[in-house]
């Protein structure tokens, strides 16, 4: 390979999209016959890819949105605006008394923060779950480092919860943006021969989940936390809220699977929580 053209990072992501000239490509390959640890990074993007593609392919699909289609409607005149907003404005004076009372924002806002929630739960996992060479920053062997480190980030402990009594041990964890700060991931393998990952996402930017009847739940001293179910391609996500956290518990793996793990991970937080 000349020393006038190195291959860089950014020529193995080409590669796997296959936007390499064909020159390039020819280059590329003849490294990856030197670099057989390189080969195996090709094979676990293109793995990501795949996975990627089987959550996010189906929305292809999907009718659009009526906020999306109400927004590309002629807005009303300005008096039937300001009719409107007066309605609006009086039905959140109505409300603001819990609102600032428990710190929420209102119940649509936090519906739609909670499902963005459980989506990036998802992705996150199918980005992460098939690395073999480094799915986690800090390994289990160094548990310590981790609780520490991202118990600082996030402001509060951030202990792994331990599932051996579900059938998963300890990977490690990692560190991730979330939509307004710090995300913890946490990694779980199963313990059977051949048995795939989970992963816990936890989250304190939620704030709290309606309840079944549009009435928001506390953000603390729950009676009862509900669990509520999600999928995105083949990761399921079963996630709650329970004070100032939101969690999220995602695997390519049996819904009662997901439920057991759950309901593990919450009795060991303290609660018991139903599921929806």
């Amino acid at each position: 390979m000349s020393s006038q053209h190195p291959i860089t990072e950014a020529d193995l992501h080409a590669y796997v999209d296959g936007q390499l000239t064909p020159e390039r490509q020819r280059e590329f390959e003849a490294y990856l016959g030197r670099r057989p640890d390189e080969g195996q990074r090709v094979q676990q993007l293109r793995a990501q890819k795949r996975e990627l593609r089987a959550l996010f392919d189906p929305v292809l699909d999907e009718a659009v949105p009526e906020r999306l289609l109400r927004a590309a409607r002629p807005r009303p005149a300005w008096y039937e605006q300001r009719w409107v907003a007066g309605i609006a404005i009086a039905l959140l004076s109505g409300s603001a008394g819990w609102g600032l009372h428990a710190g929420l924002r209102p119940v649509a806002q936090t519906a739609a923060t909670a499902s963005s929630f459980a989506q990036r739960a998802a992705v996150a996992h199918a980005v992460y779950s098939p690395e073999k060479r480094r799915p986690v920053e800090v390994d289990a062997a160094h548990e310590d480092q981790l609780v520490t480190w991202l118990s600082k980030r996030m402001g509060a402990t951030m202990k792994p919860p331990r599932l051996q009594a579900v059938g998963y041990e300890l990977e490690g964890g990692r560190l991730l943006p979330g939509g307004q700060g710090p995300v913890a991931q946490f990694m779980y393998r199963n313990t059977e021969p051949g048995g795939g990952r989970l992963t816990l996402y936890v989250s304190n930017e939620i704030g709290a989940l309606p309840a079944a009847t549009g009435a928001p739940r506390p953000a603390s001293g729950n009676a009862e936390t509900a669990f509520r179910f999600a999928q995105q391609g083949s990761v399921k996500v079963f996630y709650w809220v329970d004070g100032a956290f939101g969690y999220a518990i995602a695997a390519d793996a049996e819904r009662a699977t997901l439920a057991r793990v759950s309901g593990e991970v919450y009795s060991q937080l303290g609660g018991a929580a139903t599921t929806k």
